[in-house]
């Protein structure tokens, strides 16, 4: 174990160097994403949210940690077996670094160097935890302590044999405890290491601090929109105590992508390529996109992952440049279907060029709610479509357009099994009561959130225990791009009950009842939730 330790200590100070999508753990992490079965990252998603990525790297390293000790008993016996146990992990660590979509010619060093320095420290703490075994035990009998100062033993019958008294200077009494003296050498090489693993570990991630881009996003200055989003009604936000936010913060603003490691892309490093079927493929650096004439547009963005009634749907007003005039500047020719985009960790998503070029704010935006972008949602530059689930329209560190066909090419989500064209569904949201809550008798509100983005809501209703019907009160919209809030003034009596609610989208169509899991176009089902009423 900590063989494994210096290991990881001293790749994590070489990704300090090189980068730190070159650090073993965060590379096997990565293949090991790319390799999850879907209902597994369904239940991860379900059930770890955004700290799913921190669950995946806590298994990695506890499986690691096992697999040492494992390999240390092994190696205090026959050391070459151990080594070799740490060249595979090792080989493992190289292939899953060389064969990322952003590997580069240093990404295998820090694995290669943390092998090494693994091996160093396994021979010489096998060796030392070798003597040590063979040391006198911390607590010697009377016969070793005796032959140790020249001691006699006692007779079966309690009594030491008569000897002649040696001339010379007093001998001391019976000695104390002996300790062996390479017990202690094996402590002292132990510390060592673990001294070694904290050092290089901690000043890894030290250095790696170098690759942050918040001073360069701090640095960014966000020009006027030259088609602003009107003001959101005074009405969007209904007085409700528990009820989500219209517009949702950045903080609180969900996560979900496959990246370990959130990208650090500087705007002075950015470009956007528009290629594939085009008649004039386009290169467009960050400050020459900053320059275009930008829109304001307030969209809900929303996960496949999200289950019903989940947390996996978020509202914001975004800044960027219409990506249908971006498409026309570069000539779309005949026959195309698809834009694949690509970020630069390696993600492509195909959104259907249809939604793309039909007048809806689809967005290569660079702003969220007045501020750069977040990195962690795609600084400097991401893709917003709305109306569709994010796994085909929401690309984040956007580097690449691709005009092409569905029939020529496939996406990340949609090799694995995902549908090609996955418009978001009509969902609606229980907020308040909490599920389980207990409640006082009397008026209670009851209320939430629906959306159905670029068809907007018409209508939401309540249901208590299977009975009829009601119509909630709809909050002013925004727009049929973004989510609406709701409420109903629920007259409740004593004990348990039960509340649904469902929608209507722009078109009177009614939220479908039938419950679907997020595989393979989003859930579907009706929200619901349990409370005791006292």
């Amino acid at each position: 174990m900590l063989t494994v330790a210096v290991a990881l200590g001293v790749a994590q100070l070489m990704a300090g160097i090189t980068g730190p999508l070159g650090s073993p753990v965060v590379a096997i992490g990565s293949i090991a994403i790319s390799h999850t079965p879907e209902p597994v990252k369904e239940f991860a998603i379900a059930h770890f949210g955004s700290r799913d990525k921190d669950a995946l790297i806590s298994g990695i390293v506890a499986i690691l940690t096992g697999a040492a000790a494992v390999t240390g008993v092994l190696a205090l016996k026959w050391l070459r077996a151990g080594l070799a146990v740490l060249a595979v992990f090792g080989a493992a660590g190289v292939a899953a670094a060389v064969t990322s979509p952003q590997a580069t010619g240093t990404s295998a060093l820090p694995t290669l160097a943390g092998i090494a320095a693994g091996a160093a420290a396994l021979i010489l703490l096998t060796r030392s935890a070798r003597v040590a075994l063979g040391s006198p035990s911390p607590l010697v009998t009377a016969a070793e302590a005796g032959a140790a100062t020249g001691e006699l033993a006692p007779l079966a019958g309690g009594t030491a044999p008569e000897r002649p008294a040696a001339p010379g200077p007093e001998r001391p009494g019976p000695p104390g405890p002996v300790r062996g003296p390479d017990r202690r050498r094996f402590l002292i090489t132990g510390a060592s290491a673990v001294a070694v693993a904290a050092a290089s570990g901690g000043a890894g991630e030290l250095i790696l601090g170098r690759f942050n881009v918040a001073a360069s996003r701090a640095a960014v200055r966000l020009p006027a929109p030259a088609v602003a989003a009107r003001a959101v009604p005074a009405g969007a936000q209904l007085p409700i105590s528990g009820l989500s936010p219209f517009m949702t913060p950045n903080s609180r603003f969900y996560r979900v992508d496959t990246d370990l490691v959130v990208p650090q892309v500087a705007p002075e490093d950015w470009t956007l390529r528009i290629d594939g079927m085009v008649s004039r493929p386009v290169e467009i650096t960050f400050s020459e996109l900053l320059k275009m004439p930008l829109t304001e547009a307030d969209v809900t963005l929303v996960c496949v992952s999200n289950v019903v009634g989940g947390p996996y749907a978020g509202n914001a007003r975004w800044l960027g440049v219409p990506l249908a005039g971006l498409l026309r500047r570069a000539g779309v020719q005949a026959g195309a279907d698809q834009v694949l985009s690509s970020g630069t960790d390696g993600m492509t998503i195909s959104t259907p060029l249809a939604a793309i070029m039909d007048g809806r704010n689809a967005l290569v935006a660079v702003g969220m709610n007045g501020q750069p972008l977040p990195v962690t949602h795609g600084f400097p530059a991401r893709m917003v479509v709305p109306g569709l689930y994010g796994y085909t329209s929401a690309t984040k560190w956007l580097t690449r357009l691709t005009v092409t066909t569905f029939a020529r090419r496939r996406a990340y989500w949609t090799q694995r099994g995902y549908a090609a064209v996955a418009p978001i569904k009509t969902e609606s949201r229980i907020d308040v009561p909490k599920p389980l809550a207990q409640v006082k008798a009397g008026r209670v509100p009851v209320a939430g959130v629906a959306w159905a983005p670029h068809r907007g809501i018409s209508a939401v209703e309540v249901s208590v225990d299977g009975g009829p019907w009601r119509a909630a009160t709809l909050a002013a919209a925004d727009g049929i791009d973004t989510w609406r809030q709701w409420a109903w003034a629920w007259d409740a009596t004593p004990g348990l009950h039960s509340l649904r609610v469902r929608a209507a989208d722009g078109a009177g169509a009614v939220q479908v009842s039938k419950e679907a899991a997020p595989f393979p176009d989003g859930a579907s089902g009706w929200d619901s939730v349990v409370v005791t009423v006292t």
